[in-house]
């Protein structure tokens, strides 16, 4: 008990970064209709997994949504992420064994997003965040692309918060 006491009192208010506080943002990609660009639309049975590994991204595993918030690298300059839409897990003919199952779909597009880093201090007990500058999105070329179009909000786009959008992607 007298630990617990001890090690209480020795804790001061700036030793605890609060949940609040900004971290490292994510990107934000509002989706929208490419027959009427004012109007959001969903990506219906959406994934979205990283590109060289077998990891989907949490809350994107087979969704309807208007909105794909994406973490990037903070060690690298460039992140790629595979979006499939209509998707579904193909059991590969053995319902029974979930260890050859995939996801499969009707269409998969890859995304890359290249920026600069830059780190920068939150405080004593948060220690640093890292922003990105100069971000560009690229959709690949497979000829037969979902994502028809994309276009960042502002020019030279940053991704400094999560307050707003940082790209539009038409489909």
């Amino acid at each position: 008990m007298l630990l617990i006491v001890a090690l209480s009192i020795s804790c001061e208010r700036d030793d605890i970064c609060p949940e609040n506080t900004p971290t490292t943002p994510r990107l934000i990609i509002d989706l929208y209709d490419a027959a009427n660009p004012e109007n959001k639309k969903n990506a219906f049975d959406l994934v979205v997994g990283g590109i060289d590994n077998d990891f989907v991204l949490p809350g994107y595993n087979i969704v309807d949504t208007n909105q794909i918030v994406l973490p990037l690298k903070t060690d690298d300059n460039t992140t790629e992420y595979a979006l499939i839409i209509d998707a579904f897990i193909n059991d590969n003919g053995t319902p029974e064994d979930a260890s050859d199952d995939f996801y499969d779909g009707s269409n998969q597009d890859i995304i890359t997003i290249s920026y600069s880093r830059e780190e920068v201090y939150v405080s004593r007990a948060c220690g640093y965040k890292t922003i990105f500058k100069n971000v560009t999105l690229t959709i690949q070329d497979d000829g037969d692309k979902w994502m028809i179009s994309r276009q960042p909000v502002t020019d030279n786009q940053s991704v400094e918060d999560e307050t707003t959008a940082h790209f539009t992607i038409t489909h």
